[in-house]
């Protein structure tokens, strides 16, 4: 204990001092080696550790520690030995004290020194400060808040929590430019930020959970488990670990239950798969990106949520309407970035066990270990199981949800030498296990039944290195490779798919003369090999995909800033395409912010894993394309998104609250539609007419009561296809929601409700009705958790609260091998209420 007790004071000791520690380069006037002596020991004194003037470039390299000396003293000091310092002229009783070869105000026809007031254009003033802070964003932040008349550069680098500037001594100083950065909430040196402005700091910007760890002492203001960058040029929505622990989370597809923006339901009756819904499109239209590399994407569409469980996420960053050039050319709806919990920085053991009343079993390990101080490792695992095989809400005869068993794994390593080089690497492994139909079916019975196996392997990489002499200027690459194979069959529909991709892209960023212009440029690269089977028929195709961009940010001001990009790919099916995207974003008074985007993405559309649901019926898939094969005929997915948000800080009930609107349309200039207008068959075809969506959101966030966060949000949907010939509203999509949920919390305890009300879908004619809609319902979620020792969390729970779900989602149930037998058309919950309880335990 003793031994823990000293190795803690000389942590905090440490960590003092180099906040402490200020570098700073001076110009001074000299002109000799005399020159160079009497300038550095004049700068020495007390607290200064490193002065030194070099008489090329005319400039004092200053270190010193800001407890025992300041800039000032050390100036006024050089100024009475007789040295002009950056401006600053010394008295001329002192200057003329210098002997003849020091006189540096001579000129070059050897006439009379510069007048005292007089001086020629100086060199920047440069410094190197120690601000700290967490995130990409906080370096934004740091940087917009470094920035105003007078700054020529700021820089901060993530790694190093160090911020370079440039700056006009005669247009601003050094104490100003602090000042802005503390009200921003970031600490300078010694310096701290007032609690207010730390608080007001999403949470991921957070820097001093450390220190608070150390120190043990308590911040009473409550972090809000949602953030919304106002400095962010795209509207970018960071859902924290915090808000995904609202619900139980098992996996990526039920980590969305408590936001409004993403609607998350079933695909069909019996495999037991979701997919989200974004601005009213189905989740193929989202870029869903892990760490910015590729996640489930191509054949992993229908099950990829599954496969990323809930307690391995620290973060998700959903933007809306298009994303960045630099991450690809398939966004179309949004982008929705998953981080994972970092080797470095997370729970060294952090252990989750989930089990529901019909005994559905999660069970999670993260472990994560700092090897040295350049080193580190972490292994994600997660299993979930379930042998109940007597799941039937619906009373139809079919499982609800499927049997099986899914494990899937992370291990990871991260290298980071400190001087600008990093790397993480590592493998992800899946395996997942269905088996699912009518409840008495087993292989080789007469009954209906299902099974779906799938094996993916992935292995990636990040290397990243920036300039130590230029912090602003970095080199990264970003390196994938995955195999993804699929075995399944649905009655006596056999589907097999293959898929192997490579995917790399090199990013180099940098700015044009100041920070206030900055770039990112590179070269991407994109194989993607499919080998597919329906039944008899085969299907293959290899699309090869090089490309590259430009991206462009103009912030000349803290409250008006434009990013606009460019990128051109060159399909080995389809041919050479520009890919435009801008979004610009504009502060007319403080806490009121205005974003609008636009830009266009492509998309190649996997008919057959994307619509896997369809094969649960009796349907005849007919894919209506030219007989070329490139992908099965169809031409590639094309849509120009535009989009317009406003968000308004504001206070209400005494405390900081949040009024949002959004508004997004997509107009498809090209798009695979799915006809499923007919019960009989399925059809797939390009678009001949027009199809769009029309998003609209209006969104307040609250604290009515003190620790009682309430958020509530109304959408409405506008989405309409043309189906041989006709505009219709596209099937299964609610033109209304109304969203809500509660958040409460009192010492060691938390509560959540969730309420979801949903209006009525357009369901197509079946075997068994004409088109018809839906009836509105309303779904409910509940929560309560307890800590222990802040080491342990309870939790339990109910889903579905009103026991509301869907009376016959497997038309035709008792005929399964029948025409008209369909499992696909579902419009609601196919799972009634359903109990849950768990507990998770860190170290």
């Amino acid at each position: 204990m003793y031994k823990l007790i000293m190795l803690i004071g000389s942590l905090l000791c440490l960590s003092v001092a180099v906040s402490a520690q200020k570098q700073i380069t001076v110009p001074v006037s000299g002109e000799c080696d005399q020159c160079q002596r009497r300038i550095e020991t004049a700068a020495k004194g007390k607290g200064v550790s490193v002065a030194h003037w070099d008489v090329g470039s005319k400039m004092l390299h200053l270190e010193f520690d800001t407890t025992q000396a300041n800039l000032n003293d050390i100036e006024n000091r050089i100024l009475k030995a007789g040295h002009d310092v950056d401006g600053k002229k010394a008295g001329t009783k002192a200057y003329n004290a210098l002997p003849a070869c020091c006189k540096y105000r001579v000129s070059a026809a050897g006439s009379t020194h510069e007048p005292e007031g007089q001086h020629s254009a100086r060199a920047p003033h440069t410094a190197t400060l120690p601000v700290a802070g967490a995130c990409e964003q906080c370096q934004q932040r740091i940087e917009t808040a470094a920035r105003a008349t007078g700054v020529s550069l700021a820089h901060w680098d993530v790694a190093s929590k160090t911020l370079q500037l440039e700056y006009d001594a005669a247009l601003t100083d050094l104490n100003t430019i602090e000042e802005r950065i503390l009200k921003a909430g970031h600490d300078v040196g010694d310096r701290k930020a007032s609690a207010k402005s730390y608080n007001a700091l999403p949470e991921c910007c957070h820097y001093r959970v450390n220190e608070q760890q150390l120190k043990e002492f308590t911040v009473n203001s409550r972090v809000k488990t949602t953030q919304l960058s106002s400095l962010a040029t795209a509207r970018t929505e960071v859902m924290t670990s915090k808000e995904l622990l609202k619900a139980a989370c098992c996996n990526l597809g039920e980590s969305f239950e408590t936001n409004p923006s993403v609607d998350v339901s079933y695909n069909d009756a019996i495999t037991g798969s979701k997919q989200i819904q974004l601005l009213g499109l189905s989740g193929n239209y989202t870029q869903l990106t892990v760490e910015n590399l590729p996640g489930p994407r191509g054949l992993a569409t229908p099950l990829g949520l599954n496969s990323i469980a809930g307690p391995w996420v620290e973060s998700i960053q959903l933007t809306k309407g298009i994303g960045s050039v630099v991450n690809g050319y398939e966004s179309i709806a949004g982008q929705i970035n998953v981080e994972l919990k970092k080797p470095e920085n997370s729970e060294r053991l952090y252990a989750n066990v989930y089990v529901n009343d019909f005994g559905k079993t999660d069970v999670n390990v993260n472990l994560a270990q700092k090897i040295n101080s350049k080193w580190s490792v972490g292994l994600l695992l997660h299993d979930d199981f379930l042998a109940n095989k007597k799941v039937d809400f619906t009373k139809d005869g079919f499982r609800d949800v499927p049997t099986g068993n899914l494990f899937s794994g992370v291990n990871r390593w991260k290298y980071d030498n400190g001087k600008g080089f990093m790397t993480i690497f590592g493998v992800k492994v899946l395996k997942d296990e269905k088996k699912g139909g009518q409840i008495g079916y087993k292989p080789g019975s007469s009954l209906y039944g299902l099974g779906i196996n799938t094996d993916r392997y992935e292995a990636f990489a990040k290397i990243g290195y920036t300039f130590p002499a230029t912090p602003y200027k970095s080199i990264g690459l970003q390196l994938a490779g995955i195999s993804h194979t699929q075995r399944s069959y649905f009655g006596v529909t056999k589907y097999d798919g293959d898929q192997k991709s490579v995917y790399a892209n090199l990013i180099y960023q940098s700015i044009i003369g100041t920070t206030t212009h900055k770039f990112r440029t590179g070269l991407s690269f994109l194989n993607d090999d499919y080998n597919e089977s329906l039944n008899t028929l085969k299907y293959k195709r290899t699309e090869v995909v090089p490309g590259a961009f430009f991206e462009y940010t103009f912030a000349p001001v803290e409250s008006f800033s434009v990013v606009a990009g460019l990128r051109g790919d060159h399909n080995n099916l389809f041919g050479f395409f520009l890919t435009p995207r801008i979004h610009v974003r504009y502060e007319p008074v403080p806490g009121t912010t205005v974003r609008v985007s636009a830009g266009r993405g492509q998309r190649t559309a996997n008919i057959l894993a994307e619509n896997m649901s369809v094969m649960a019926s009796a349907r005849t898939l007919q894919i209506l394309g030219a007989a070329d094969g490139k992908a099965y005929g169809l031409n590639p997915e094309v849509a120009w998104n535009k989009g317009i948000s406003v968000d308004q800080k504001l206070t209400l009930f005494g405390r900081d609250a949040m009024v949002s609107a959004d508004y997004f349309r997509n107009d498809f200039r090209n798009q695979v539609v799915v006809d499923l207008e007919n019960p009989n068959e399925a059809k797939f075809y390009n678009l001949a007419g027009k199809s769009y969506s029309n998003s609209m959101q209006a969104e307040i966030t609250a604290e009515p009561l003190p620790k009682l966060d309430v958020r509530v949000a109304y959408r409405y949907f506008d989405v309409k296809t043309t189906y041989s010939g006709v505009l219709k509203q596209r099937p299964l999509t609610a033109k209304h929601r109304v969203f809500a949920n509660l958040a409460y919390g009192i010492k060691t305890w938390k509560f959540d409700y969730t309420v979801n009300y949903n209006g009525a879908k357009r369901i197509p004619m079946t075997a068994v009705s004409p088109e018809a809609y839906s009836p509105k319902y309303v779904t409910m979620n509940a929560q309560v958790s307890k800590t222990f020792a802040k080491k342990l969390d309870v939790y339990t729970g109910v889903e579905n609260l009103t026991n509301f779900f869907q009376k016959d989602p497997v038309i035709n149930a008792g005929q399964p091998f029948s025409a008209g037998f369909d499992a696909s058309m579902v419009w609601g919950p196919v799972i009634g209420r359903m109990f849950y309880g768990g507990l998770r335990y860190k170290i």
